[in-house]
């Protein structure tokens, strides 16, 4: 067993020519080998109006994988809170922490996830400019509590559900540290401030009851291969992918090319590179020196994947070098 906790965070990517229904197939078979190769948690985030990502209805589907594993905790990474009441997620989350007891995570993020006018089409209303997302934790958090309120999330009420603050910036990173909560940071798509946030989070950090040190999770792209060639080819389906988001295009997910061709402005690859500084992409060896290098200049409490593969099975070879590397760290 790895000395370091690993985990998943899975994003249901759609493939083009793909349907959302066997998304979630592919992913019901990964979390189940991701079971078998000891992950501690797996993770899906919210996210709305992107035809590559089929996980807008995240506690639907952490039910269906929770059903479909036994020990594996199953979690949000996370819901986007200000899209939402805090006592509908505190009675969607009560409800999957009763069926599944000990099992459920619930990670809150700040970002709406999508686009103006999908927040509109979420009767997502924000009254002023006032962030109000600190208050939201709180009244969630409230809803799990033993006291009941003049309004209770049945269930809910007393379950003390494990609560996680993610997100990319130094904002999340001094909440989680004033609230002393985990924090999980998204060095996949976000990569610059990861160290200065980490920095911030532990030096002022306030213990809690529930957590008296800080937690800190790392989350990165990992496309690991049994050869340089093959993981640098997969990873063009990432590269693409961002190339694209970059031009306001989210399709689905491309299958990978041999080369990104010429139709890329140096400004547009400089900015896919900065993006995607922190993955780990190459076979076993150079897989394992990324590993141990993130963990040092870290010091990560766990680390978590996202591995956005076209190829069912070499997206399951890759999360199995993963856990095999981080069992040998």
């Amino acid at each position: 067993m790895s000395a370091i906790p690993y985990s998943v965070l899975d994003l249901v990517p759609v493939p083009e020519g793909s349907q959302p229904a066997e998304s979630f197939h592919r992913s019901r078979d990964l979390a189940q080998h991701a079971e078998r190769w000891g992950y501690h948690r797996y993770w899906l985030a919210e996210h709305h109006n992107m035809p590559g990502i089929a996980s807008a209805a995240t506690a639907v589907l952490i039910g269906h994988l929770a059903g479909a594993t036994r020990t594996l905790r199953i979690g949000a990474g996370g819901i986007m809170l200000p899209n939402h009441s805090p006592l509908v997620i505190a009675e969607q989350f009560g409800t999957l922490a009763s069926l599944y007891p000990d099992r459920i995570d619930l990670g809150l993020g700040r970002a709406p996830g999508t686009d103006q006018r999908t927040m509109q089409a979420l009767r997502r209303q924000r009254i002023g400019e006032v962030d109000d997302f600190p208050a939201d934790v709180r009244e969630l958090m409230d809803y799990f509590g033993d006291e009941a309120g003049a309004v209770q999330a049945v269930p809910g009420q007393g379950l003390h559900l494990p609560v996680w603050l993610l997100g990319s910036s130094l904002y999340s990173a001094q909440l989680a540290a004033a609230m002393g909560l985990p924090f999980g940071f998204a060095s996949h798509f976000a990569p610059a401030l990861l160290l200065q946030a980490l920095e911030i989070y532990r030096t002022q950090y306030r213990p809690s009851a529930r957590w008296p040190k800080p937690y800190a999770v790392v989350c990165v792209n990992m496309i690991a291969a049994d050869s340089e060639r093959e993981a640098l080819f997969q990873f063009t389906t990432v590269q693409q992918q961002f190339l694209r988001l970059y031009r306001g295009d989210a399709g689905k997910l491309p299958a990978p090319v041999q080369s990104l061709g010429d139709t890329w402005s140096p400004r547009e690859l400089m900015a896919m590179e900065q993006t995607l500084a922190r993955s780990l992409v190459g076979d076993q060896e150079q897989v394992r020196h990324g590993l141990k290098s993130l963990l040092v200049e870290t010091r990560a409490d766990e680390l978590m994947f996202n591995g956005p593969i076209v190829d069912h099975q070499a997206r399951l070879r890759s999360f199995e070098i993963a856990a095999e590397l981080m069992k040998s760290l």
